[in-house]
Parts: structure tokens; sequence; C-alpha cells
């Protein structure tokens, strides 16, 4: 109990004179706990006020706002003169405790007893049941209150459409909107907000722009509505457009509607705006919370903003945000997925009270490192720890294996996982495998592992064993896996490329012609290699073939330099990674411009010698870029960390952290 309740109830116990039936009512009004609550009730007892209309009416609707429904509902039983008021109190706090037995029982009393609900008692049994998480039961609720001949007004419709959002009743939705039409609320800013969130929860993302222009309103309450609803149909776009429309309107947005912009950006892609517009968020003034952190975290460590990250740490820190599990798991996935496996390691440790969240992050960590012993290691402790593993715990066990070549461990868990842990295999663990067979040679048992799923294989499966036949050059496998997966993702190019770089690689310029034409034919393009890196704090994009990034002059230069010094010292350009059959020199120049090398030589100009650089990858690397980097390192005496989409590749003093085996 609150010191201020304390110093109360010893008032109480040595008061010399009487409350009144003034006072207590006042009393009640700021009660802040139940125990002060049923000491002013005691005393309203002892003093004979406890029937007073008001101080009883006063006393009911304390208790229900403490969460006090038992205690409501004896001094209810015990009003002489049961008023609508009373009826429909109750009634709301039953249904807020989800108690939709109760709260339709004393509907029927209230009844029995000559007593008709109003607008008021059906929006409390509305509202009540939809706030308790009981949607399904408001919108029955709604229903029958409609079928008796009530009509909701703006705010029985407002939590309304609520309800009917979590169970995606969309047909009764646009009822209620025609309603609200008909009925001339469509412009009550509560209706509105409601109209968006519920169309939003819909996936009607046409309904939610059209909902807020017909009404115009730029309110804090309609920004928030307007971003989950668009983030939740991909309308990521839209979303940005409307939310700078506010911020330039000077409409006074709060951290719930900053935070959902950023959340937007980082769940459709949008990492770069994500980062930009966390920053523009700090300089007006926003102070960013414990859910704010989580939120961006994932857009720092998708474009290895590293210094943006540590400064988040620093903020958490200053503000004890790293007690909260879900702020200790995002640093822990950041550091990561920024190369820092060790700094991840340290916070993970750090962090009071873990949960499955926070073992994954880790154990992730270390597979996407190629460190499977650690990944192991962990994942033993996890369980000694009493830590029940989940499906997402054994994809990166098995995956850690399968990155650093440790079939038979990797078998073992995924058998472990059904019998041992009675989880079934989902598809993303039957991928795992997939590669881990593949990996290592095994691509005839990798194949009949695939025709043995209990389901359907999906693209990620044949994408799997697609990318092992391109490391073993199996074509017979390949186009067995690409033909199943051009029926699957028809426009996903990266398919047709691997395909076709495989015959290239053999040689095989028909087969490369033939996919180059289906390319053609269905108006596809191969998707640009695009690679970030952070100097001094600001993240640069590089995209290969484009000329537009204000350095390239000098970045074309050194890469130049950098041919020349490794053709000196015997280094030869793996054109087998180019698609067609090109000469030798034009395979060369192609080569030279893959985004990563573009980042690394801007690193390099840009940089002190000495200074490791971090180069994230949108694509997976090439070998001969793979090649390109492990001499670099060597020649530039420097360290070198490529995250592909993949794994990490640590390239130092002429080696790489994978030991080629990728």
């Amino acid at each position: 109990m609150c010191q201020h309740s304390n110093t109360l109830l010893h008032f109480l116990r040595h008061v010399s004179f009487p409350p009144d039936a003034h006072l207590l009512p006042s009393a009640l009004k700021s009660c802040p706990a139940q125990p002060l609550a049923r000491a002013l009730h005691a005393a309203a007892a002892v003093s004979g006020l406890a029937e007073d209309p008001f101080v009883a009416s006063s006393l009911l609707h304390t208790y229900l706002r403490l969460g006090a429904t038992s205690d409501a509902r004896g001094v209810f039983e015990r009003m002489p003169d049961k008023s609508v008021v009373g009826w429909g109190a109750l009634i709301a706090g039953y249904s807020a405790r989800g108690d939709a037995e109760a709260a339709w029982g004393l509907l029927e009393r209230m009844r029995s007893a000559g007593m008709e609900p109003n607008v008021i008692t059906w929006n409390g049994l509305v509202s009540g049941l939809n706030r308790s998480g009981s949607a399904l039961n408001a919108v029955k609720a709604l229903v029958r209150m409609h079928g008796e001949g009530f009509l909701p007004d703006a705010t029985g419709v407002s939590c309304a459409l609520s309800a009917v959002g979590d169970v995606k009743e969309v047909s009764v939705g646009e009822q209620l909107h025609g309603y609200v039409v008909k009925a001339g609320c469509r412009l009550d800013q509560h209706v509105v907000t409601a109209l968006i969130d519920m169309y939003g929860k819909c996936g009607r993302a046409d309904e939610i722009s059209h909902v807020f222009h017909e009404s115009s309103h730029m309110d804090v309450a309609s920004c928030n509505a307007l971003v989950a609803g668009l983030s939740r149909n991909a309308q990521v776009s839209e979303a940005l457009l409307l939310f700078s429309e506010f911020v330039s309107r000077g409409v006074e947005l709060n951290v719930v509607s900053w935070t959902s912009i950023v959340a937007c950006c980082v769940q459709n892609g949008k990492d770069l705006e994500a980062v930009d517009l966390f920053r523009k968020m700090q300089s007006k003034g926003i102070e960013p919370n414990s859910v704010t952190i989580p939120c961006v975290l994932p857009a720092f460590a998708n474009v290895a903003a590293l210094m943006h990250g540590r400064s988040a740490h620093c903020f958490s820190l200053r503000r004890g945000f790293l007690h909260d599990v879900y702020v200790g798991s995002a640093l822990v996935d950041m550091y990561a997925k920024c190369g820092k496996v060790r700094d991840a390691r340290t916070i993970f440790d750090a962090i009071p009270s873990k949960n499955t969240v926070s073992w994954n992050a880790m154990i992730g960590g270390y597979a996407m490192h190629g460190e499977a012993a650690n990944a192991v290691q962990l994942f033993c402790l996890m369980q000694k720890c009493k830590q029940k593993p989940d499906l997402v715990t054994f994809t990166c066990v098995i995956g850690a294996c399968g990155q650093a070549g440790l079939t038979e461990e990797g078998r073992r868990y995924f058998n472990e996982m059904q019998h041992s842990h009675g989880i079934s295999p989902r598809m993303e663990h039957y991928a795992c495998m997939v590669t881990l067979l593949g990996r290592a040679g095994k691509l005839d048992e990798a194949y009949d592992l695939i025709n043995e799923m209990p389901f359907e294989p999906d693209g990620c499966i044949w994408g799997s064993l697609l990318g092992s036949c391109r490391v073993y050059g199996n074509v017979f496998l390949a186009e067995v896996a690409a033909e199943k997966l051009f029926e699957l993702e028809p426009e996903n190019t990266g398919n047709y490329v691997l395909l076709s770089n495989i015959y290239a690689s053999k040689k095989m310029w028909d087969g490369v012609n033939r996919v180059r034409d289906q390319m053609k034919n269905m108006g596809l393009k191969k998707e640009k290699g695009c690679s970030w890196i952070e100097i001094k704090n600001k993240v640069h994009m590089l995209l290969a073939g484009d000329n537009s990034h204000p350095m390239m002059t000098a970045i074309t230069e050194k890469l130049k330099q950098l041919t020349i010094e490794m053709s000196r010292l015997g280094f030869a350009p793996s054109t087998d990674f180019v698609l067609h059959d090109v000469e030798e020199q034009e395979k060369d120049d192609i080569l030279a411009v893959h985004s990563e090398k573009l980042a690394v030589a801007l690193g390099l100009i840009s940089t002190s010698p000495g200074t490791p650089l971090r180069v994230i990858k949108n694509l997976r690397i090439c070998g001969d870029c793979h090649e390109a980097m492990k001499f670099i390192s060597c020649f530039e005496g420097r360290e070198i960390s490529v995250r592909d989409t993949n794994r990490f590749h640590h390239f130092k003093d002429g080696k790489c952290s994978c030991g080629d085996y990728w």
C-alpha cells in the first residue's frame, strides 16, 4: 500500500468527528487503493451512512474503478433503490472482467426488477466486453442491442468498431459505417479513429485512406490509427506521406505516434527511413520510451548502423531500460547483426530475467557468425536454466550446425526436437535440414528429405536445394528445383539468376540464354546488389552499377588501384560468377562494381588505416568478392566484416571466418 494510503488510514483511526454524506463521497472519489476503500466503507457503515444513496453509489463506483467487483456487488445488493445507473455500472464492471455470463445475468435481473436498460447500459456492456478481450461477445452484444431496437451513439459505435476489427467481421463494420453516416456522427473524432482502426485490422487499406480524407481529422489519435492500419497492410509509402502531413500541419504528436511510424518503416523494409525518423523524433523533443527502443534497434541492425545502436544502448542505460527484457533482447540482436557478437553476449549475460526471445537472439547471433560450438553450448545452458526451447530455438541451432558443417549434430537436434521436446518440424526446420545436407554435398539425401516431407515444400525449401546445387554444380537437381521455384515464385528473379549462374559455371550458354530470354519475356530484371556501410555515424548505401554516390570517382580509382595490386600479387578474378558469355575483360569490369566492393572501397578511402570495416549486403556474397575481400584484408591490413543474406564473413590477414565453407 502506498504511503498516502497509510497516512489516510492512520487519520481515519484517530478522527474525533464522524464523516458526513459529503465528505465520504469526496474521499472515495480520490481513493487510490482497495484497502483504503474498505476502510472508508467501514467508516460509512459505523456512522450509518452506508445506506445513503449518494454514499452507496460512490462506494459502488469506487470498488468498480479499483477492480473489486465482488465488493461492488455486495454494496449494490444492499442498496434499497437500485437505479439504472447502478445496474449499468455493475453490468459494465462484470463485462470489463470478461465475465459475459454474469453481465447477461444481471441484465435479465434488471429487467425482472422492472428496469429497462438504456443506451448507456448497452454501451457499458459492449465496451466492457471489448476491453476485457472478449471481442466476439462484444459483437454479439452489439447485434442483440440493435435487435432490441436500441441505436448506439458515437461512444457505443466506437467501442463496437474496435471489437469488430478484432474479430475481422468487416461486413458488420461496413454496416456500422453506413449507420454512422445516416446517424450524422461520421465526423466525430472518436468514430473516425475507430473506423480507421477497424478497416486496418480487416485489411481494407483503401477504406482507411478514404475515411481519413473524408473526415480531414488531424489529431494524434487519428494519426496513430492511420499509421497502425496502413502498416498492417504494408502501405508504408502512404503512411509516411500522411505522417509528414501531420507533422507539417503542426499536430502535437506523441511518443506513440513516432514509435508507430518507426515500427511501420522497420516492418516494411524502410530501415534508413526509420533511422531518419528516429532522429527527427528526438529533434522534436519527443523522448523515446522502452517500446521505441526495441522498435528502432532492428533498423540499426539491418543497415549496420552500429554507432546509432550504441547511442540507443547508452540512452537505455541512462533511462533504466536495460532491465526490460525486450530492450535487452533487441540490443543482443542489434550487436550480433552489426558484427559485435562479443558485445551481444555481454548484454545477454546482463539481462536479469531472460525469456525465450533473449536466448533465441543470442543463439541466432552465434549461428549468424558461424560460431556453432558457442550456439550449441548456449542451447545446452538454456535447457539447464529450465527455459523451454521453441520452434525458433531449433531453427537457430540447426542453422548454426549447417553453417559450420556439423551435419550429424544437426540431424540429432532435428530428431530431438520431435522426440524429446514434442515439437513438430515446420517448413523452416526442413529448410535448415536441406541446407545442412546440401552444404555437406549430400544433395540426393536432401532431395529425398524434401520428398518425404508431410506437407508441400515451399519456395524456401527448393531455394535451399538450388543454392546447394550452385556450390556443387549439380545441374540435374538444379533444374528440378528451379522448375518448382518458377511455379511457386514466378516473379522471383533470384531463382532465374541462380539457375543461370549454374549454367554459366558449366559453360552451358544455351541454358543461360534460355533463362535470360525467359526473364525478358516475363519483364523480369535481376535484382541489383546493394550494400550499406556506416562511416562517421552516417550510413552510406551503394548500388551495383550506380554512379550517383558523390565519392564515386574516388571509389572507382581506389578499386582500380586494388585491382592492380591484386593482379601483381597473383589474384585473378573468378569470372564464373558472371551470368553471360562475354569477353573476359568485360567480365572483369562487371565484377569490379559489385556493391560490397564499392562499399569496402568507400570505407578504405574514408577511414584511417587499421579501422575495421563493416558491410551489409542484400544478396549473397559471390565467390569472386569473397576471394577479393581476403586479399584486401591482407593487403590493406584491415578487418573486414561482410554480412550477406546468409551469414557473417569476417576477413582478416587473408582468411575468412567461414573457412570457405559457405
